[in-house]
């Protein structure tokens, strides 16, 4: 009985979100309310608040869902016993941008971040999570890096933070380009080569190398 709770307490939850994905899609997030959601789930706003703290945790949730499946891949180029780390970075940007295209629930939920969410007053704590949720990004892609350059994959003078700031840049420009003109980009095909290209500018460019007082 008590496992049947629980799996019914999960059914309700996932239930909520994908509900919340459709009304945020449809409405955009600052004019989606509660009520809103509850309708377009069928459940009572009681039954939300039973499972998150307000539409800005809802938000968050929804969110963090669509990157659950990244995890592996992210510990995969932290790990110094990796013998790959650019390989696995590699494998993250392509996975991302193929499941965008490809994957009709994951793109709504970039569409919605991008395209269709206003930082408003009461949206404060999400624009921090995602603040955060940024720079952690940025952290374990340097991180990353520098495992590489260990590996002797990228250049020993490699400014690492330099070629994070530009492969996060490409990254997020891209997907909001395909967002908002998927006829601009083909992600499908063409993300091997996308990020393929940003790799060979790390490994050849001189202006992606340390200034020389910077080198210790």
């Amino acid at each position: 009985m008590v496992r049947r709770t629980k799996e019914e307490a999960a059914e309700t939850r996932n239930s909520i979100l994908d509900a919340a994905e459709r009304v945020f899609f449809e409405k955009g997030v600052s004019r989606t309310t509660l009520a809103d959601i509850a309708l377009e789930a069928g459940v009572t706003r009681g039954a939300i608040y039973w499972h998150f703290a307000n539409k800005g945790d809802l938000f968050t949730a929804m969110f963090d869902r669509s990157l659950l499946p990244l995890d592996e891949l992210i510990q995969a180029t932290l790990d110094t016993k990796e013998a790959d780390p650019l390989g696995r970075i590699r494998d993250i940007f392509i996975w991302c941008m193929r499941n965008i295209a490809l994957d009709e629930q994951r793109r709504r939920v970039f569409d919605i971040l991008f395209l269709k969410c206003e930082f408003v007053e009461d949206m404060g704590p999400v624009r921090e999570r995602h603040q955060t949720n940024m720079r952690e990004g940025k952290e374990n892609i340097e991180r990353g890096l520098r495992n590489a350059v260990d590996k002797g994959q990228l250049p020993a003078m490699l400014d690492t933070h330099h070629a994070t700031t530009i492969l996060h840049a490409l990254f997020t420009g891209i997907l909001y380009d395909s967002l908002m003109w998927p006829e601009s980009i083909d992600l499908k095909n063409d993300a091997e080569r996308l990020i393929d290209s940003c790799f060979d500018v790390m490994r050849y460019s001189p202006h992606m190398l340390l200034h020389p007082d910077k080198s210790i």
